[in-house]
């Protein structure tokens, strides 16, 4: 093997702390530090063995559990290949497992307070005026008019738009006895959205804000750790454009986040797109998919215009080695949704940009599936229980 080719692969130290991104959402805590991921090994042909071992080899987990390990593993640059070796943890480290758990539990307050069992989704872009917000607003009022349970957060402190954006007013409350905020929530079709954003904290919109970084960062971090999120399906973040102190910090405090790039079809805007990219994975985050905002404008007689060129988001997918959820043509009826506080994709027939923006909600379904947590939780705990008191009745 070439000293080129080598230099491509990623180590075994690259491997493992991308998988420091792996939660199991039983624990609460990453598969490396409970012992779970058990090694790795890089072939010079760029196939990469990871050996994972389960609390319970009939849990339904598995599958969530595989898919993040070859979908975090696989976007290493060099890796053509993921194979997963199972096998099952012995009693003695499931209750070791355990008890890290609930050390850390006990001994740590927990980085943030988003549930371990929701998605969280960095929707990020390297430049402003990509129409990120509009992309984020849009999935979201799309996936929880299905039914689910979907947090925002507003992390563009200096430029928040969501709460216009969604029709929601009102400052955000307390929780009494608790130094706890609570989302603004709005019903949107068979779900329901959990809204923060500094929008909800100004007298007026208008309303500049002119902090420094620590300060910035140190907002965002409130609204992670002292926001009483419900139990969220999704959590999807409205990251601020390019590569700053905020998005550095949201990316270390949640290792376990998915981040999706939308950009423009111009070249400039995807260049500046693959350095937020390489934040996201130099900080651990798979980067699940790019989204083309802009890519066209179709006049009323079906006629299009590539305005802003053509080709830049597959390019951008290409270079970064994943998918184009979809691409998002220049439509009035979103500018005029979020004038109004009404996501394009809740009007019945309301375009091709609305119809994109379905499409690309089912791509984040199909790329970033929700938990199904039921019946693993009680077989993991009955396995340690009895695991922690067979080590009692040895050691007595």
């Amino acid at each position: 093997m070439s000293d080129t080719l080598a230099a491509l692969l990623p180590s075994v130290e690259d491997v493992m702390g991308v998988l420091r991104g792996v939660i199991d959402p039983e624990l609460g805590s990453d598969i490396v530090t409970l012992g779970m991921a058990r090694g790795a090994t890089v072939n010079h042909d760029g196939l990469v063995e990871v050996k994972v071992a389960l609390t319970t080899s009939g849990c339904p987990l598995r599958a969530q559990i595989q898919r993040d390990v070859r979908s975090r593993v696989g976007n290493l640059p060099g890796v053509t290949k993921v194979k997963i070796h199972w096998g099952e943890l012995t009693q003695q480290e499931k209750a070791a497992a355990m008890a890290k758990a609930r050390f850390n539990a006990s001994q740590n307050a927990p980085d943030t307070a988003v549930p371990a069992t929701t998605k969280v989704v960095m929707v990020a872009s390297g430049k402003g005026g990509v129409g990120k917000s509009s992309i984020t607003v849009n999935l979201a009022a799309e996936l929880a008019r299905r039914g689910m349970r979907i947090g925002v957060l507003d992390a563009d402190i200096w430029g928040y738009s969501v709460p216009r954006m969604l029709g929601i007013e009102g400052r955000l409350s307390g929780v009494e006895g608790e130094k706890k905020i609570v989302p603004n929530e709005k019903q949107m079709g068979d779900g329901v959205l959990e809204v923060v954003s500094m929008g909800f904290l100004v007298d007026k919109e208008e309303t500049a804000l002119m902090w420094r970084g620590l300060i910035l960062n140190r907002a965002v971090q409130h609204f992670l750790e002292d926001v009483r999120w419900g139990q969220l399906d999704y959590l999807l973040i409205d990251m601020p454009p390019g590569t700053g102190d905020v998005q550095m910090g949201i990316a270390k405090m949640l290792p376990q986040a998915e981040m999706v790039v939308v950009t423009t079809p111009a070249r400039s805007a995807q260049k500046v797109a693959t350095r937020v990219a390489s934040m996201g994975r130099s900080n651990y985050l798979r980067i699940a998919g790019v989204i083309e905002n802009m890519s066209e404008f179709v006049d009323p007689q079906g006629n299009s215009y590539a305005i802003f060129g053509s080709g830049g988001g597959q390019e951008l997918a290409d270079e970064l080695g994943v998918p184009l959820w979809g691409q998002v043509p220049i439509d009035s009826s979103v500018a005029t949704g979020g004038d109004e506080g009404s996501p394009a994709v809740l009007e019945p027939g309301s375009g091709p940009a609305a119809a994109a923006l379905r499409v690309i909600t089912s791509c984040l379904l199909e790329e970033i599936p929700k938990i199904d947590m039921a019946g693993c939780t009680a077989r993991i705990l009955e396995a340690a229980n009895e695991a922690l008191a067979s080590l009692t009745i040895s050691s007595s």
